[in-house]
């Protein structure tokens, strides 16, 4: 709302689909509801569309009539301003989602979704629905959120990827996009508590198929967004670029290499090298892709570093037919494998992690009924969003981010 003079009032309007600067002139401007006219109030406008330089759109509407619908009192002007903190800012969340750029964001984190289920369904991929609400872990104990289910031990999923094994034998190539759980200690730009996993399994394929269709899902998804939303898009990351294929493929061994070359350390202090068998951390495995400066897909790492339920290759045991999709600025968007499909190694693998199988029988018997080579991969929707938005932090591609600390609004 600005006041250009006693006779002459601009406001901008949002519906929704855009914003709009709409002039309001002469008697228009004479009434009690034009003078305590504030930010975020309702209003309905009858007018002329028009051409105008001046105007940030390039157009205007030149109000006839118009009419107050809903209020907002003075004080919305001291709720948010630009020095507010982050918690603030996420303490009004619905409030700064009316804003240009966050509102923006989510109308392009909706077509980037839309682009996900064009690509799947344009190669004949089947969309189901597993539960969110299980009794058995996927990634590892110390990350699962655990609730009372009817007086019975019950879990948040953290992937729903043993439910899309089981579904390979009825539809075939599938995929699901559903919230996955992680009770992650983190507080980085990159974590979240509750964050949306977009997982495929394909039955009959190998790991080098694996990972052409990592690389075709990303940059197919890319090009489709690029087309359907090409302004928004720009107007939020005016430097994009859909990736260049073929990604670069690296592996474990490869990576460690590299980071002793161009002195990557495992411990900046001591200047410690990574050794075989080391989990390479956000920092350094960001500092590596940014430097090297084009998508990469990480494989072939270490059984030890990888859940149990991920193959082995067939010239090194020590190792797994495992992939992670690294993309500049953002770090590991794509966690992919070949999975065991063996009953016996599979058995063996819960013995060698501890764990009881009994839990774990519909998915065991996956492999006893008809087994087939099979893999697939989960993508963090959030973190794809920051990467082809330009965002810099997970919390801001979210309509309201859970993380530790975060439970509101």
């Amino acid at each position: 709302v600005r006041w250009e003079s006693k006779k002459l009032l601009f406001i901008e309007l949002r519906d929704g689909y855009g914003f709009v600067q709409c002039v309001l002139g002469g008697e228009l401007c004479a009434t009690v509801d034009a003078l305590e006219l504030h930010r975020e109030s309702s209003v309905a406008v009858t007018g002329a569309l028009r051409r105008d330089a001046r105007a940030k759109e390039g157009f205007e509407v030149a109000a006839d009539y118009w009419e107050l619908v809903g209020r907002s009192p003075a004080e919305i002007e001291n709720v948010l301003t630009h020095e507010s903190n982050p918690d603030i800012l996420l303490n009004n969340r619905h409030l700064v989602i009316r804003g240009t750029k966050a509102s923006a964001v989510l109308k392009m984190r909706s077509v980037i979704t839309q682009c996900f289920r064009e690509h799947f369904f344009g190669a004949e991929y089947t969309e189901v629905c597993p539960p969110t609400l299980v009794n058995t872990m996927c990634e590892g104990g110390s990350t699962l959120f655990k609730f009372d289910y009817f007086e019975e031990p019950g879990y948040l999923t953290q992937s729903s990827q043993m439910y899309l094994e089981t579904a390979i034998a009825a539809v075939g190539d599938c995929f699901c996009i559903l919230p996955s759980y992680r009770a992650e200690k983190s507080s980085t730009r990159r974590h979240l508590a509750e964050f949306h996993h977009i997982e495929a399994e394909c039955p009959f394929i190998d790991f080098n198929e694996l990972m052409d269709r990592v690389e075709s899902l990303v940059c197919d998804v890319m090009e489709r967004v690029e087309k359907k939303a090409g302004p928004l898009l720009k107007m939020l990351n005016p430097d994009f670029k859909v990736p260049k294929r073929p990604f670069k493929r690296m592996e474990y061994v490869d990576a460690l290499t590299y980071c002793r070359e161009n002195d990557i350390y495992k411990d900046e202090e001591t200047k410690t090298h990574f050794d075989f068998g080391d989990d390479i951390p956000e920092g350094p495995e960001r500092k590596m892709t940014d430097k090297i400066g084009e998508p990469i897909l990480l494989n072939r790492f270490p059984a030890s570093l990888k859940s149990f339920y991920m193959k082995k290759t067939d010239d090194d045991q020590r190792l797994t037919e495992s992939v992670d999709l690294l993309m500049p600025g953002v770090g590991e968007v794509v966690g992919g494998s070949m999975r065991i499909h063996n009953e016996d190694e599979l058995l063996a693998a819960y013995e060698r992690e501890g764990m009881d199988p009994a839990p774990y029988y519909w998915f065991t018997e996956q492999r006893r009924y008809g087994t087939c080579p099979h893999g697939g991969y989960g993508l963090g929707l959030e973190r794809f969003c920051c990467y082809v938005l330009a965002q810099l932090h997970v919390r801001d591609v979210c309509l309201y981010p859970r993380y530790r600390g975060r439970i509101r609004p």
